[in-house]
């Protein structure tokens, strides 16, 4: 196989798609059982890992980003959006904030796109560098309930209760690793980062000790049904974060940033004009396919998923139409409205 981390996969039954994806472990069921009541290991290597380092650090990405990170200590960390300037996504990103630098999980393929959005805001005055460092590391994680009692297992208990965005340095046997407190779902879980050429030794030191893998085509399977946006289908240049329900990443007290107006005159006015939800569809339907209600159209199909249970989807609902319970037509089909459980939407909970 392409690198070592890759042929422990191929022992473990993975089948690779392109750039060496593991999509599947041939063992889906078990996997998601996994999730659902033990502990399920995913390869998100191919995420994109961003260190922004220099004196000024804090500042700037708390002026790029809609969360309030100057008020972050190290070992704290948060989920962030990068905007435009009329508020249009980006990414959804999350900050781990270290005692001398910050090191962003960024959305796969973003790196270097959100490297380059960076760089125009850096002035000659300011103490910011930016480094790239997907290709130098590899991430890990862990989901599910028992996710927690095998970082114990390994003697890691420490991180277990801590804080969503949390992190330590650890040595895993003679591994150094970042523990991060999240799976980058909705579900319990951890994510551990890691140089790219101790992968492969910490990959079945996880196993061994109880982790199921679970492959990338399960992976999209979880943020579709748990309504994780990502960059090219929920997250766009037509979308704010708030209609994205990515709430929880934006502080509404924090001073000026790029997009801050917007933002706040949404939340102010209640301006939100369209939400993000989940639909259980009776039929297939294309993603980009449109959604009616009496006749009219109300919102617009992101991304879609065959499931054990059916067919289920994301997609971009006008407020006005309503929310979960809702039945709409979607091409020749009928769907009906879900929460999400990575949602959240302020002032919009009610819906």
């Amino acid at each position: 196989m392409g690198n070592p981390l890759q042929a422990q996969q191929e022992i473990a039954g993975a089948t690779f798609g392109e750039q060496g994806l593991a999509l599947s472990f041939g063992n889906d069921a078990m996997a998601l059982q996994a999730v659902e009541t033990g502990v399920a290991l995913c390869d998100r290597s191919h995420w994109g890992r961003i260190r922004v380092s220099g004196g000024d650090r804090l500042r700037f990405l708390h002026n790029q980003t809609t969360n309030q990170l100057q008020q972050c200590q190290p070992s704290q960390g948060c989920d962030t959006v990068f905007v435009t300037s009329t508020a249009r996504t980006l990414d959804l990103v999350t900050a781990y904030i270290e005692p001398e630098s910050v090191l962003l999980l960024v959305s796969p393929d973003q790196a270097k796109p959100l490297i380059d959005w960076m760089d125009r805001y850096i002035f000659f005055a300011d103490q910011v560098t930016l480094t790239d460092e997907t290709k130098a590391t590899a991430a890990l994680t862990l989901l599910g309930p028992e996710s927690r009692l095998l970082l114990q297992k390994l003697g890691l208990g420490a991180i277990v209760d801590a804080p969503y965005g949390s992190h330590e340095q650890v040595m895993i046997q003679d591994i150094a690793v970042q523990v991060t407190v999240g799976s980058g779902l909705a579900t319990a879980g951890y994510t551990l980062i890691t140089a790219a050429a101790a992968a492969a030794a910490l990959w079945p030191i996880l196993t061994e000790a109880g982790a199921v893998p679970l492959g990338e085509h399960l992976w999209e399977q979880l943020r579709i049904l748990q309504g994780r946006p990502m960059p090219g289908t929920e997250l766009t240049d037509a979308i704010n974060p708030l209609e994205a329900a990515l709430w929880q990443a934006v502080s509404f007290d924090k001073g000026c940033y790029i997009g801050q107006e917007t933002i706040a005159r949404l939340n102010t006015y209640q301006g939100v004009k369209q939400q993000l939800w989940g639909f259980v569809l009776a039929a297939w339907a294309d993603p980009g396919t449109a959604i009616t209600l009496a006749g009219s159209k109300v919102g617009t199909l992101t991304s879609v998923v065959k499931t054990a249970a059916g067919v289920r989807g994301l997609g971009y609902l006008r407020t006005k139409a309503g929310g979960a319970g809702l039945t709409v037509t979607v091409a020749d089909t009928t769907a009906t409205v879900i929460e999400l459980p990575f949602a959240s939407r302020g002032y919009l909970a009610e819906f």
